[in-house]
């Protein structure tokens, strides 16, 4: 905490609100980024063991699941989006 003090005196009001606003925007993206990760992981997981059950179907099932990564992706740019943001 000693450090973080003498980090702010060194730093101007401007200079440390600017800081604070990148850290937790930063924060703000690593968040809304872990639910799309575990999201396609899950999708993709699913759709492999999908095609190896019912190889004929691969077609369809490749189709969704690009789908399914597609409409996943987006909640992860939404948090971009929130990341920009809160940085400006």
């Amino acid at each position: 905490m000693e450090a973080f003090s003498i980090l702010a005196q060194a730093i101007d009001a401007d200079g440390l609100k600017a800081a604070e606003a990148a850290s937790s925007a930063g924060f703000a993206y690593g968040l809304a980024a872990i639910g799309p990760g575990i999201g396609i992981g899950y999708l993709v997981g699913k759709s492999v063991e999908a095609m190896a059950r019912q190889p004929e179907a691969a077609g369809m099932v490749r189709t969704t699941m690009f789908l399914g990564i597609a409409f996943t992706e987006a909640l992860a740019l939404i948090g971009f989006v929130v990341f920009i943001l809160i940085g400006l």
